[in-house]
């Protein structure tokens, strides 16, 4: 499977922002949270955005910030039909090996609680760390 991430251009920004507003709204309905576009379109400009593409077919995106101690992926979502085929797994450890590249410790992400990715999240290798009403965070080791 020769995927692949590719810097995300400003072009894919309504792509993005419709497929994370589709695979998040029930998770906002759910904890009465507001989803605000603004606030998706101004993160955009300051976040790392990445294509997740297979043979130049799009087929998610991934949004990422560090510090100097993680990786964080802010946002990382597939299109329906590529859900499901180890594409998010594959992600999940091409980002713990950019981690590795810029010499950081810890790949972190939030997830909400009823999510049923964490599970995902906790086969490769993430724990909790911690919790409020809505979110789970969760980190891995870089090796």
């Amino acid at each position: 499977m020769p995927l692949e991430l590719i810097p995300a251009s400003d072009d894919y920004l309504t792509f993005a922002r419709d497929l994370t507003r589709r695979a998040m709204l029930p998770y906002y309905r759910e904890f009465d949270l507001l989803w605000i576009e603004k606030a998706f379109d101004e993160a955009w400009g300051w976040r790392e955005q990445w294509l997740v593409v297979e043979d130049e077919q799009v087929m998610g995106f991934c949004s990422l910030s560090q510090d100097r101690q993680a990786l964080f992926i802010r946002e990382l979502h597939l299109l329906p039909e590529y859900r499901g085929r180890g594409v998010g797994g594959w992600v999940l450890e091409e980002l713990a090996a950019w981690a590795a590249q810029r010499r950081l410790p810890w790949l972190r992400l939030m997830v909400f609680a009823s999510n049923p990715a964490r599970r995902l999240y906790q086969r490769r290798g993430f724990v909790e760390v911690g919790m409020d009403e809505c979110f789970v965070r969760m980190q891995r080791p870089v090796a």
